[in-house]
């Protein structure tokens, strides 16, 4: 009942609840460091929910199977103490091709009968639309981005993000706007090196046989605080279509084993060890995911007995997402009140999010029982408490 009253009867919008939530957000993190926005895409798996919006069945690159699930984009601010998610949005899934293979099964050489006709161009447009309205997952990201740097809440944040979401357009947004961004690109990219095209891994394993005193040691103080050890070897190289970047080829062993990161930058100016530190604010995306799967539970595999789940149409899951965003914030600026369950000396005297959530719902249970102490001392009935608490 809850969840249904805050998604469907509350009558506040998604779009202005998130503008709001973004300039709320960047007010808390002014004079807290550096920060960096993060870009990201996850899977919602919905096995049994066949009629909530956004969910589809296709392959599945992460669990190598075929499921049924929600692609969702995310964007998350980090500073070194926390972060908060600014934007959660779902993707419609690309039907065309199997809208295109009805049209042509169901075509007619002729519509003698004009009722034949008007379904036949309903259909048609119908088909239409759902070209109009589908947007990849990287054109999502472009429009995210757009929006918050149109708001200009955080004037001062780089981007970080995976070659999932790397695009030009995104780049050329991020570069027009005056910030710099840093993106993972895969092993088999194309760089102009000594004149030649070659891929990215083989310019590594080239370094690594012929010039491995190229790769300088650092040390590396990451978002979360750990100082971390690297070995990492820049230059400015050109790609294609993106022109002259900055390429940092990353290794965590002394030894120059196992699998290289490679890391791109506009930033041509900028050292490894910023480079390094500024992808390393990326992971608070996957933090974010992990507590939007197990805490607010819009980002989680669930199995419905039917098609009746509430939270299922366009509006409501866009605001369900966007109601994470606004908990994670919360438990994020929450604080253990030190009562014996909240001292968290299991977690060597970190606060989880469970004990933060604990402490939150304490406070929830005061204010009610407050709320309740009110309502008797002015002279109400059980059934008139009851008609406040829980209307008809």
């Amino acid at each position: 009942m809850p969840l249904h009253a805050a998604v469907f009867e509350a009558g506040w919008e998604s779009t202005q609840l998130m503008q709001r939530h973004r300039e709320v957000v960047s007010k808390r993190h002014q004079g807290r460091g550096r920060e960096v926005i993060s870009l990201d895409w996850t899977l919602s798996h919905h096995e049994d929910g066949f009629a909530i919006y956004g969910v589809k069945r296709s392959y599945d690159d992460v669990n190598h199977c075929m499921s049924r699930f929600q692609t969702a984009v995310t964007v998350v601010v980090a500073n070194p103490q926390t972060f908060d998610g600014l934007a959660v949005a779902v993707q419609l899934p690309d039907f065309s091709e199997a809208a295109r293979g009805y049209l042509r099964m169901t075509a007619q050489p002729s519509y003698e009968q004009m009722e034949a006709a008007r379904q036949r161009l309903v259909a048609l447009l119908h088909h239409q639309i759902n070209q109009l309205k589908y947007r990849k997952r990287t054109e999502m990201v472009v429009d995210v981005v757009r929006q918050i740097e149109a708001e200009g809440h955080f004037p001062k944040a780089d981007y970080a993000f995976d070659n999932g979401v790397l695009t030009l357009a995104l780049t050329q947004l991020i570069e027009a706007t005056g910030k710099h961004w840093v993106s993972e690109i895969e092993s088999s990219r194309l760089v102009l090196w000594h004149g030649q095209w070659c891929r990215v891994d083989s310019v590594a394993a080239q370094l690594c046989d012929e010039h491995p005193e190229s790769f300088r040691r650092l040390q590396v103080r990451c978002r979360n605080g750990e100082l971390k050890q690297y070995w990492a070897f820049t230059k400015t190289i050109r790609l294609k279509r993106y022109g002259r970047k900055r390429l940092v080829i990353v290794y965590e062993a002394a030894a120059l084993s196992g699998t290289p990161r490679f890391l791109l930058t506009d930033a041509l100016h900028w050292e490894s060890a910023r480079v390094i530190q500024t992808w390393s604010y990326r992971w608070a995306c996957e933090i974010f995911h992990e507590f939007c799967k197990q805490v607010a539970g819009c980002l989680q595999r669930r199995r419905y007995a039917n098609e009746s789940a509430q939270v299922r149409n366009e509006e409501a899951v866009k605001r369900h997402f966007c109601l994470s965003c606004v908990a994670q914030s919360l438990l994020g600026q929450a604080a253990c009140q030190g009562k014996k369950l909240e001292r968290f000396a299991f977690a060597n005297e970190k606060q989880t999010v469970g004990q933060r959530l604990y402490s939150l719902t304490r406070e929830v249970y005061h204010q009610l029982l407050l709320l309740v102490q009110g309502l008797f001392a002015q002279g109400r009935t059980c059934e008139q408490v009851l008609e406040v608490l829980m209307p008809d």
